[in-house]
């Protein structure tokens, strides 16, 4: 009995949570899926009637054109509108998604976009989370003698976190100099963690692809490829550019440091193309997963039952899973910038 009323309001949630219209021949997968992974102007929460419910962000844009700096909220662009010049571009454009403005010629051109997009909101949500996680956590040390007394709760897995992170990944990974990068290093490691967590949350403050952006993974690979580079041996760059290679395969054709050179690339290339996929796939497998439910809307109550309630299982198992994945991925990217940064200082030694 307890399971039948469970299996009866569980689909009432998801379509609370992830809002679509129940009508097969109205029900746009595409739209469904790139709505809730791509970033966007708005921040959607549910639609009630037919009509959308959304937190409206802050767009800050630059014109092209001399019009100057605009400041103004995303709902005067809601359904198609217009707000001095500016619009967003339709399905079809090549910024489609994007605001506009057009030029003297009339053609549509992209201005210098510094808006509050969904994606810069949970970036903000969770740096918030972040300070308030590990300055809650720092006070708490500061008020009581580690000596006398252990930490206990949320403060207790903060520092099981901590020493995990530091004497399973950073240390082994960096060698004796770990103190140096340990910093960027922790705090990559609990953004993504984070992050990966929130997007897993799928109604305010969560549900921000934030990970699955190649924007954000982009820019962490570009931070470990600076901490690599900028902070490497001089062996690291003569492994690079005059590796102990057979000289045939140095001179006359520079074989090896050519490839050599190619992976100081590649290396951050990999990190940021692993978190991005890895964390938009699992997106897009729940809620292909969820959307069994609307998709079997007109196949007959009891087909829709069915294969509702085994959507339900596999989407709660697949949740489940992506709590693992979460964590996962954000030990991988720590793992492997650990790995790039100690061979980076082949000279240094183990104390």
């Amino acid at each position: 009995m307890l399971m039948s009323k469970v299996l009866h309001i569980l689909p009432v949630l998801l379509l609370l949570l992830f809002p679509v219209r129940a009508g097969a021949e109205d029900f746009d997968m595409d739209s469904y899926l790139y709505g809730h992974v791509l970033d966007s102007y708005e921040w959607h929460i549910t639609t009630v009637n037919g009509k959308p419910v959304s937190i409206p962000l802050p767009v800050i844009l630059v014109s092209r054109n001399g019009g100057g700096v605009s400041c103004f909220m995303s709902s005067r662009l809601r359904d198609g509108g217009e707000w001095k010049g500016y619009s967003i571009a339709p399905a079809g454009s090549k910024y489609e998604g994007k605001i506009v403005e057009k030029d003297a010629s009339g053609q549509e051109i992209r201005p210098w976009d510094l808006s509050i997009t969904k994606t810069v909101a949970g970036m903000l949500i969770s740096a918030v989370i972040l300070l308030g996680t590990i300055l809650g956590t720092s006070r708490w040390y500061r008020r009581h003698d580690v000596s006398k007394e252990a930490p206990k709760g949320f403060v207790g897995l903060m520092e099981m976190l901590v020493v995990m992170v530091e004497d399973d990944i950073i240390k082994p990974g960096v060698g004796p100099q770990y103190r140096k990068f340990s910093p960027y290093l922790m705090t990559a490691f609990f953004f993504i963690f984070v992050n990966n967590l929130l997007g897993l949350i799928p109604f305010f403050p969560g549900g921000a692809n934030v990970t699955g952006n190649i924007n954000i993974t982009f820019f962490l690979a570009v931070c470990t490829f600076i901490a690599v580079n900028l902070f490497a041996s001089k062996k690291y760059w003569k492994d690079i550019f005059w590796p102990e290679v057979p000289v045939w395969l140095k001179v006359p054709i520079p074989l090896i440091p050519v490839i050599e050179f190619v992976g100081i690339f590649t290396k951050p290339f990999s990190l940021m193309v692993r978190l991005f996929a890895n964390m938009l796939a699992g997106h897009f497998m729940l809620l292909g997963v969820i959307a069994t439910i609307f998709i079997s809307a007109e196949l007959g109550a009891a087909i829709n039952a069915g294969l509702g309630a085994l959507s339900i299982v596999i989407g709660v198992f697949m949740d489940v899973l992506h709590l693992l994945v979460a964590f996962l991925q954000a030990y991988i990217f720590t793992m492997l910038s650990s790995v790039f940064i100690g061979l980076a200082h082949p000279d240094t030694t183990e104390e």
